[in-house]
């Protein structure tokens, strides 16, 4: 019963983070899974993107229907991602992991940092990246995806606004079609190679998190896209320092 109900508690948060950040289901859903849970990181790997590749179509239908959804640009932006997801996923099972954790951190501190630092230019200054440099951002945070296990919210967001000049509305709408198909493609290579996955644990997380993409949407709603900013980046912040003391351990 304990185990039920702290599946459902964090499956509800990491709902509330893609529906509202359009990301860092992954980064909540992982640790979740190992230190509250008992799965080992491997196991909780490859559920949480699960778990994410479940959840991000509910937060994605629910930011559709509000026209936050840039089509055209995420679904290349995604297939870009898909064959690097791929093939970053093999070429992680034979990489340290505490390399791995650190590569995460790094990365969760830069984006954290592009978050929280001003655009040199006004978003209505800069123009929209060609298809060349959207297709090479999206198989760049394809590669990360398949690497570290996770869904690439936490980079998908910042790319979508810095690189792409999305506004912070259509980059969480849209990251959620990325996340979907990135963490479709970063779990491919790991199913079968990491044991079997406890569904009494892992089902009724992932329903929670399904509600809570919707409740998290609505939170999307009330919020600006500068504060929603702030927050996913100083949350960011956080995971990068946990994580970081993880890999030094």
């Amino acid at each position: 019963m304990t185990a039920l109900l702290l599946a459902l508690a964090a499956g509800a948060v990491v709902g509330l983070a893609l529906g509202g950040l359009g990301g860092g289901g992954s980064m909540l859903a992982v640790p979740a899974l190992v230190y509250l849970l008992g799965f080992s990181p491997a196991l909780a790997t490859a559920a949480a993107l699960v778990i994410v590749a479940a959840t991000s179509p509910t937060g994605l239908l629910a930011h559709a229907r509000a026209g936050r959804v840039r089509w055209r640009a995420g679904a290349l932006f995604a297939a870009a991602g898909l064959p690097a997801a791929t093939a970053a996923g093999v070429l992680s099972a034979h990489l340290p992991g505490a390399l791995l954790t650190g590569a995460f951190a790094v990365l969760a501190g830069l984006a954290a940092w592009r978050m929280l630092v001003p655009p040199k230019a006004a978003p209505q200054e800069r123009s929209a990246a060609g298809w060349g440099r959207s297709t090479a951002t999206g198989a760049g945070l394809g590669a990360v995806t398949g690497l570290l296990g996770v869904g690439g919210g936490f980079l998908a967001v910042p790319a979508l606004v810095s690189v792409l000049a999305f506004t912070m509305a259509e980059a969480v709408g849209t990251s959620l079609l990325v996340i979907t198909a990135n963490a479709l493609a970063a779990l491919l290579p790991r199913l079968g190679a990491t044991g079997a996955i406890d569904w009494a644990v892992a089902a009724p997380f992932t329903g929670a998190a399904i509600l809570g993409a919707w409740d998290g949407k609505r939170l999307a709603d009330r919020l600006s896209g500068r504060t929603l900013q702030r927050a996913f980046a100083f949350a960011l912040l956080g995971v990068a320092a946990l994580m970081l003391v993880t890999a030094l351990r």
